[in-house]
């Protein structure tokens, strides 16, 4: 039976309060779908048991599952590879230059889904920066997901995720066969620090960053979201620091005190 037009605008008012996800009207399926997998992985029998449970006031725990559920976990190595080129040519030297009295660098990828991304990040250090090794580096990646975190932190990908994006050469060099699938090399994983972070939330004490990913994920906000979001990432990056976005993300019209840089092909953000 599909969700009645009531349960389904109960559901987005829960989404957007604890996730800052704007579900569109025409995502009934998507949220339909969505549900049953929540249905599916909780023990109970129905969407309807579910909805009964949580307009009875169910535990935090059960909203935030329906909260994460809602989250499009789409992402793969070297994803849009412009700017990871960028980063490799320009913005990692750039930065290793203004830091080399201080030695550290400070990256971090937030909403980083299953780590593709974050994992993308320490390949390029390990690969093109050997002058890095003995740096004070940290990688910072957060979600909303304890799944996808999870997942990330075991660092277990199939054929086909590796297949995608990633080059056999780097594949051979940075991974382990375990079955399969392949698992990164535990130097690597070492490098990546996972932990949990709701972006709408209150944030928990924070570095400075020099580096700022935050890429496909500030699409399903509303605009205060966005500028809550963007102005407290700009309390957290050095004056100096890059932030990128995902390829079809944009500040017009937010009014956030960030400025438009090209490099190479792609474009980046800086402090104003």
């Amino acid at each position: 039976m599909p969700l009645a037009p009531a349960e389904f605008d109960f559901v987005r008012r829960m989404v957007a309060e604890r996730a800052g996800i704007v579900l569109s009207s025409t995502q009934g399926y998507l949220v339909e779908s969505k549900l049953n997998a929540v249905v599916q992985t909780t023990g109970l029998h129905s969407i309807e048991e579910l909805m009964t449970d949580l307009r009875r006031g169910a535990s935090s725990r059960l909203r935030e599952r329906v909260a994460e559920a809602m989250t499009i976990n789409e992402t793969s190595f070297f994803r849009d590879i412009h700017p990871f080129d960028a980063l490799r040519s320009a913005i990692i030297p750039a930065i290793a230059a203004a830091r080399k009295s201080e030695r550290k660098l400070s990256i971090w990828c937030a909403a980083s889904s299953s780590g593709q991304e974050p994992y993308t990040m320490a390949i390029i250090l390990a690969e093109h920066f050997p002058e890095l090794a003995d740096w004070n580096v940290k990688i910072l990646a957060t979600d909303l997901s304890d799944e996808m975190l999870a997942r990330s932190r075991e660092g277990i990908y199939t054929q086909f995720e590796v297949n995608r994006g990633l080059p056999v050469r780097l594949l051979v060099k940075y991974f382990d066969r375990k079955g399969t699938d392949w698992q990164v090399r535990e130097p690597l994983r070492k490098m990546i620090e996972f932990r949990k972070l709701n972006l709408t939330m209150p944030w928990p004490a924070l570095p400075i960053f020099d580096f700022v990913s935050i890429r496909n994920v500030l699409i399903y906000f509303d605009n205060a979201s966005k500028r809550s979001i963007f102005e407290h990432i700009r309390t957290h990056i050095r004056s100096d620091g890059y932030m990128l976005l995902g390829g079809s993300e944009t500040l017009l019209g937010l009014n956030v005190p960030f400025g438009r840089h090209e490099v190479d092909k792609s474009v980046f953000y800086r402090p104003v």
